[in-house]
């Protein structure tokens, strides 16, 4: 596949997600007796109803091979379950673009996930990007209400939460490369979709049931539901891995910079936010951090 289709589609996924947090929050927002689970079951559901039997009339959902159910089944618990869990918890209790600006240090930490797993070489480089997106994540959450330091502009259980959704994600990451040269993209997300989805349904029943029909069933509920099912947890995913499977995970983590400019972006137009000093430079800082991390020591 040419290079600069992957890229497009790369960066496409990442304007997808970008905006998946703003639409999450505006569920939150807008639903009242709404709940993390809720959200993350009738998401997948919708994704797996609107895309495996597709895929099945057009005989492109390839069998699970002997021995790979096990890599399937870790890899839909890693995600989306897990990790849709501590995400959605997070932007429940923080501003949509600051949880972009946290899952963006993803690539960050993949490296060191890939060494663990794959004996690859951590470089200093990597550290230094580190140590730069810190600075950035610093200057937006302590300098994003009144300018001063004084203040932490996000609640930390939120960030707890989302810290918690950078670590699966890196082990998905890890996960994914085992089964990218073996399956189709389509295949690897339609799985994941289903898989998850069966996970979260008892939870979902057992933990939120009573909160079902409190919901305010309108066609904006179910409209901003299918874009989250279909686009963010679809079509992203299978460009995602389509990425993955061509570049590589390092190279293909490096498109997830720009998610947290397209998270402020969408959420200052709509209004659920307001635009800040800190949060653009903050924003720039820890892209550049992510972008010196992974472009340098590609080319080292």
């Amino acid at each position: 596949m040419k290079k600069t289709l992957v890229y497009s589609l790369l960066a496409l996924a990442a304007i997808i997600w970008g905006v998946s947090f703003i639409i999450t929050k505006q569920l939150f927002v807008t639903q009242p007796h709404i709940t993390v689970l809720i959200i993350l079951t009738f998401r997948l559901l919708l994704a797996s109803i609107t895309t495996i039997p597709v895929l099945l009339a057009l005989k492109k959902l390839e069998p699970i091979q002997r021995g790979d159910l096990k890599w399937f089944l870790l890899l839909a618990l890693c995600e989306p379950f897990i990790y849709s869990i501590c995400e959605t918890s997070g932007v429940q209790l923080v501003s949509g673009s600051m949880a972009s600006i946290v899952v963006a240090t993803i690539p960050l930490f993949v490296p060191f996930g890939m060494a663990a797993a794959y004996k690859e070489r951590v470089r200093p480089v990597t550290l230094c990007g580190i140590i730069l997106s810190l600075i950035g994540l610093a200057v937006m959450l302590f300098f994003g209400g009144n300018g001063d330091g004084t203040n932490l502009d996000a609640n930390p259980v939120g960030l707890a939460w989302l810290a918690g959704a950078v670590f699966i994600a890196v082990v998905f990451t890890i996960l994914l490369v085992k089964l990218v040269g073996r399956y189709k993209p389509f295949t690897i997300t339609a799985y994941q979709n289903l898989f998850g989805c069966l996970y979260f349904i008892p939870f979902m029943l057992i933990a939120d049931g009573s909160q079902l029909p409190l919901l305010d069933y309108s066609p904006q509920f179910f409209l901003l539901l299918l874009v989250l099912g279909v686009f963010c947890s679809t079509l992203a995913y299978v460009f995602y891995n389509i990425g993955v499977a061509e570049l590589g995970a390092t190279a293909a983590c490096i498109f997830t910079n720009v998610i947290p400019g397209f998270s402020l972006i969408a959420a200052i137009l709509i209004g659920q936010e307001q635009l800040t000093w800190s949060k653009p430079l903050g924003m720039v800082i820890v892209v550049g951090g992510v972008v010196l991390a992974q472009l340098k020591a590609k080319s080292n």
